[in-house]
Parts: C-alpha cells; structure tokens; sequence
C-alpha cells in the first residue's frame, strides 16, 4: 500500500468525496446491490449468535459500536435487535441524519451518533460488547486500520468482540479508484489483525452472494 500511504491525504478525501454523492439509502450503501442485505444480515446474526449469550465467556448484549454505519443498515437490523443500546460512526453526516429516521422509533435506543473517519476516531475505553467493522477497512490505510484496531480492543468490555466483515481479494491489494479504496487479501488482513495485537477466534465465508463480487469474509476477533 505503499502508493496510498504517499498521498495519504487524497486518499481519504477522495473517499468522503464519494459517498456525499452517494444517496442515503440501502442500495446507495451496498453500491446498487441493495438486494443482498438480507442475506447478508442473516448471516451475520447466525455468526454473531455463536458468541451472545448468558455463561462463562459469552459476549454481553449491553452495547454495541457500528463502524462505517452509513443510515445505519446493520444497526436496525442486526444490531438494535440483539442489543440494548447501539452507538453509529461514519464519515458522512448526512447518512447519520438520515439513520435517526431510517431507524424509526428503535433509534431511541442508539447512545450516540459520531461523525468521523475510522482513521481519527477512538471509541470509549470499555465501553462495548461488540465492535461491528463492516465493508470499511479499506478506508484504511495499513497502519490506521492497524492502530484503529488496537483502539478498539482497548474500548472492548469482558469478552468483547471486534468483528470484521470485509471484501477479500484473491491475491494482494486490489485498488478501487472509484470509492478510493482497497481490498485486500485474506493472509493480509490477518497479518494486520496480528500486528494490532488481536487474534482471530473464528472466520467464515459468507455465502450466497454474487458471483460477480469479491468472496466477503467475517473474522471474530479479541
């Protein structure tokens, strides 16, 4: 990534140039395939639900953190379901206004709605169950994602969970210069894990998506 990181500064405006163009809507959220989000959600509660639950070990169901959240399609339907209050971070303000009504009355539940790039946030110490990372670490660059990761660990409660949910590419890093962004291959993204400190508790592969997009993996973290 050693381009990006050279103009670093481009990188990641480019990127919020993109999304304020893009609508706030769940098709604007998965770029046109809007179709997806249940199978998508789907498979996420059932990776989730391995972990939730009462007894030694068990992740809590206190609090929640949505990274990259966009109108805050996770939130409503996997994440306000499965826990008591939920936090929003994105980039884009004005997909934040729009989750205060895309998520209905379920949004008195939400703690807090934070503006900022994943780059420059640093979520409360020990305040979250689980941290939820989906379709954004390659926002990232490799030392952010690596620092915000290891932020991220120190904001877990006991037995917290970061999960990652991402796009991975078949070999190396694959720029996309539309969204200003990368993929990168699953033994990369594991080594990132690593440096920051994590280990990887559980992946899988989701299935039932496109043929004509990138393989997208889920990585249980602590």
């Amino acid at each position: 990534m050693g381009d990006i990181t050279e103009n670093e500064t481009n990188f990641y405006s480019n990127a919020e140039g993109y999304w304020r163009e893009v609508p706030p809507t769940v098709d604007g959220m998965l770029g046109g395939y809007g179709s997806i989000s249940s199978i998508d959600i789907n498979g996420s509660k059932a990776f989730l639900q391995k972990f939730l639950g009462e007894g030694e070990g068990k992740t809590g169901a206190g609090c929640a953190l949505d990274c990259g959240a966009g109108i805050g399609r996770i939130t409503k339907r996997l994440l306000l379901p499965l826990f008591s209050t939920v936090d929003l971070v994105d980039v884009t303000q004005e997909f934040l206004d729009k989750a205060k009504t895309y998520l209905g009355e379920e949004s008195k539940r939400v703690g807090n709605y934070f503006c900022s790039g994943l780059q420059e946030f640093v979520p409360a110490s020990g305040r979250y169950d689980v941290i939820w990372i989906q379709w954004v670490i390659g926002h990232l660059t490799d030392e952010h994602l690596v620092d915000f990761l290891r932020r991220c660990h120190k904001a877990l409660r006991p037995n917290g969970l970061i999960v990652i949910k991402d796009n991975v590419s078949y070999e190396g890093v694959v720029p996309d210069e539309v969204d200003s962004s990368v993929c990168r291959d699953l033994e990369i993204v594991r080594s990132l894990v690593g440096r920051a400190g994590l280990r990887i508790v559980h992946e899988e592969q989701q299935v039932n998506l496109p043929k004509e997009i990138y393989q997208v993996h889920t990585l249980a973290l602590r």
